[in-house]
C-alpha cells in the first residue's frame, strides 16, 4: 500500500466568512464507483467499446451525484439554474495499482466524467467559460481503481488565471 497523498484527505470544510464578506465558495467531492473500466489516451478501442466505456463514465457520475444527499438538496434549491455557473475541477485517479503513472493519459475517463456532471445539472455545459480544468492528479491505490472529482465554486469575479502573462 502506498502512502497516502494531499489528495486522499476529504476536502477541507469552507471557513465560514466574516459577516457582510461574500460567502466562501461551494466545494463537493463526487466519487465514482470502483471498479470502472477507465479510457486511456494511449488505448486504441473499437469504437463501440469507446462509446459504452464514456457512456458508462457518464452515467456513474450521475449516479454518484444522485446518491450524494448534499449534491442532491442543493441541486434542487438552485432550480431551474444549473449549480454552478463557474467552477474549478480537480480529478483524482486512484490506481489500482501500485507502479508509475501518467494521470494526464486517463483524460478521456476525466472528460465523460465531468459530462455526466453536466448531465446531473451541475454545471450547464463543460466549456472554457464555465469550467477550469479538470486537472488531473494521482492518488493513492484504491482497489479496483477509482476516479474522484472535487469541485470547487469559482466565485463571481473570481478570474481565470493569465498563464499567458507568466510565460511572456
Amino acid at each position: 500500500m502506498s502512502a497516502p497523498t494531499l489528495f486522499d484527505q476529504a476536502p477541507a470544510r469552507p471557513v465560514p466568512a466574516p459577516a457582510g464578506a461574500d460567502p466562501a465558495p461551494r466545494t463537493y467531492t463526487v466519487t465514482l464507483k470502483t471498479g470502472l473500466k477507465l479510457l486511456n489516451a494511449n488505448q486504441r478501442p473499437h469504437y463501440r467499446q469507446r462509446a459504452e466505456r464514456t457512456a458508462a463514465l457518464r452515467a456513474a457520475a450521475m449516479e454518484a451525484v444522485s446518491e450524494s444527499p448534499a449534491l442532491m438538496t442543493a441541486l434542487a434549491a438552485a432550480k431551474p439554474q444549473p449549480l454552478f455557473q463557474r467552477a474549478h475541477i480537480l480529478g483524482v485517479l486512484h490506481p489500482p495499482t501500485n507502479g508509475r503513472r501518467d494521470p494526464a493519459n486517463w483524460y478521456p475517463s476525466f472528460k465523460a466524467a465531468v459530462d455526466g456532471l453536466v448531465d446531473a445539472g451541475l454545471l450547464e455545459d463543460d466549456d472554457h467559460t464555465r469550467v477550469l480544468g479538470p486537472d488531473m492528479r494521482l492518488g493513492s491505490v484504491v482497489k479496483g481503481g477509482q476516479l474522484v472529482l472535487h469541485i470547487r465554486e469559482l466565485a463571481p469575479g473570481e478570474q481565470w488565471p493569465d498563464l499567458g502573462a507568466v510565460a511572456s
